[in-house]
């Protein structure tokens, strides 16, 4: 059966098999992830998450951006929720969605409330993202244009093996909780653009540890929930509409962290609109434009990327994350894209809006639907002065190994995201255990460390760019 075939190559993950640049991703994705999560913190989604579990101040698990602990699954919640608030989270070409969100949250909960090592962190850690990214290769990408939002159906496997594999289930088990990981899959689409987007990734990162804790517990599952003819690629996809074999022939072979790769953001809004956003940052520094020079833009973009970033006229802070035109408008104006940008107020800048006028975004006529190359762009900009500019960017920087960004650049992002949050030198100690991680002997030290440098002052927005 399926599952048990999947069980059987997550528990075979060792970390001796993998090579060591792939590590090095691994340990930059964990560590972008505990990043973002500390600046989403203070969110409005994720303080409603927190309010309405009411489990502030008991538990065994951190509280990320607070001094306070709780229980695992709320923490998996609460902190999977801000993880993925600012949209500035880590992304899979294969998932279709954000590859570490799901599985970090749930991980990290679960390690401090067994003290494991970063060691065994890190080696769950790359066992989730293979799990959730394989079968990402089977489904997608009919499932991500159904209208499942993959980062959290996806996720809730990825989160359900790292957390199995940290604690060493046995195939049948760690098959129980795939099962039962199968039933507590979900997440559409169409809330993108609203606070329910971000609360799908902590939704999945609770029920991912859940099902890993109810499977250690003995609760039974369909080991064949995943193929049944009533299971999770049925009603998912549909007949016809998978292909179960990639999930298993592929699998650690080679590693979907390494190839195609974790793509780091750039830019805190949907990855849809960054391509765009780099073409149209690149034709500006080249040709030294400014806001006044521009008559119009014109943006071309894959249609399963333009499906959900064409948003001429964004009515919120979070909806403005997925509107290329919303986006691009900053570019010009602010010669970056920010995260005080998506404030509700800023998306109804009478200048922004002004400017929005002279971008159009279209579908690239050239796009091949069945193609898993679709994170590009083709921009023009026309001047007043009557030149006209076009750029090509196959992949945002930071899409993949091909693309990277700046060397040090996530260092310097995890810093500028930690410092309205934790005390400078918590967040030195914190980068530092992180990159090192396999060096540390129990993750709930990494823990101490975050509460006791919790800024007892209101938290200030970061700005980035």
């Amino acid at each position: 059966m399926l599952l048990e075939r999947l069980s059987q190559r997550a528990i075979a993950v060792r970390l001796d098999d993998v090579p060591e640049d792939g590590l090095a991703i691994a340990r930059l994705a964990i560590l972008d992830t505990v990043g973002v999560t500390l600046a989403g913190a203070s969110e409005p989604c994720t303080q409603i998450a927190e309010r309405a579990l009411g489990a502030v101040g008991k538990g065994t698990a951190t509280l990320f951006g607070r001094s306070a602990m709780v229980g695992p699954l709320d923490a998996a919640t609460i902190n999977g929720t801000a993880s993925h608030a600012l949209d500035f989270d880590d992304c899979s070409n294969s998932l279709g969605g954000h590859p570490s969100a799901p599985v970090v949250p749930a991980l990290w909960a679960l390690a401090e409330q067994e003290g494991a090592s970063g060691a065994t962190v890190l080696d769950a850690y790359v066992t989730g993202v293979e799990v959730e990214t394989k079968i990402a290769r089977g489904v997608n990408f009919h499932h991500y244009e159904k209208g499942w939002h993959p980062t959290a159906t996806l996720g809730t496997f990825g989160a359900a093996a790292a957390c199995a594999k940290l604690m060493k289930l046995d195939a049948l088990v760690f098959t129980n909780a795939l099962a039962i990981a199968c039933s507590m899959a979900s997440g559409l689409k169409a809330n993108f653009g609203t606070m329910t987007k971000p609360f799908h990734v902590g939704q999945c990162a609770r029920n991912g540890l859940y099902a890993a804790l109810l499977a250690r517990e003995g609760l039974s599952a369909n080991p064949a929930a995943m193929e049944d003819p009533q299971g999770f690629l049925m009603v998912f996809n549909g007949e016809g509409k998978f292909d179960a074999e990639r999930m298993i022939d592929e699998f650690a072979a080679p590693f979907d962290l390494m190839e195609p790769g974790i793509a780091f953001k750039r830019h805190p809004c949907c990855a849809s609109t960054h391509p765009a956003v780099d073409a149209l940052l690149r034709i500006t520094a080249e040709h030294d434009l400014e806001a006044a020079d521009i008559a119009a833009i014109r943006s071309w973009t894959h249609p399963r990327r333009l499906r959900h970033t064409n948003r001429p006229n964004p009515q919120s802070g979070l909806d403005g994350k997925f509107s290329v035109q919303y986006v691009l408008a900053r570019a010009v104006l602010d010669g970056s894209v920010r995260l005080d940008h998506f404030e509700d107020a800023a998306v109804h800048d009478p200048q922004v809006r002004a400017f929005m006028s002279r971008i159009v975004a279209e579908p690239h006529p050239e796009a091949v639907m069945e193609s898993t190359e679709h994170f590009f762009a083709d921009v023009e900009v026309t001047t007043t002065f009557g030149e006209t500019f076009r750029t090509y960017v196959d992949r945002p920087l930071g899409r993949d190994r091909d693309h990277p960004l700046p060397p040090g650049a996530l260092e310097t992002k995890f810093r500028d995201c930690a410092a309205p949050v934790i005390a400078d030198d918590a967040a030195r100690a914190i980068e530092a255990a992180i990159l090192g991680l396999e060096t540390q002997a129990n993750i709930r030290t990494i823990g101490d460390v975050m509460r006791e440098g919790v800024r007892q002052t209101e938290p200030r927005r970061a700005a980035f760019g």
